[in-house]
């Protein structure tokens, strides 16, 4: 299987993450964004991550002590 990661996604490490925590999702029961034979989440969530289809938000979390 060869992967083609969208240019939405600044790097692997991030297109991974997402795809990680939509297949948790889908293994919890959330619906699948796409209607295919294959019941594996894992392949389920790439699939969904690279037709863009999963949408995600990078979220700046200041460190403990740097509030004023």
């Amino acid at each position: 299987m060869i992967i083609t990661i969208p240019e939405e996604y600044d790097s692997k490490f991030r297109f991974v993450l997402v795809a990680a925590a939509r297949a948790k999702q889908i293994q919890t029961g959330a619906p699948t964004k796409l209607d295919l034979k294959s019941g594996k989440p894992s392949y389920l969530a790439i699939l969904e991550a690279e037709q863009n289809l999963i949408g995600f938000k990078i979220v700046d979390i200041e460190p403990e002590g740097s509030r004023d």
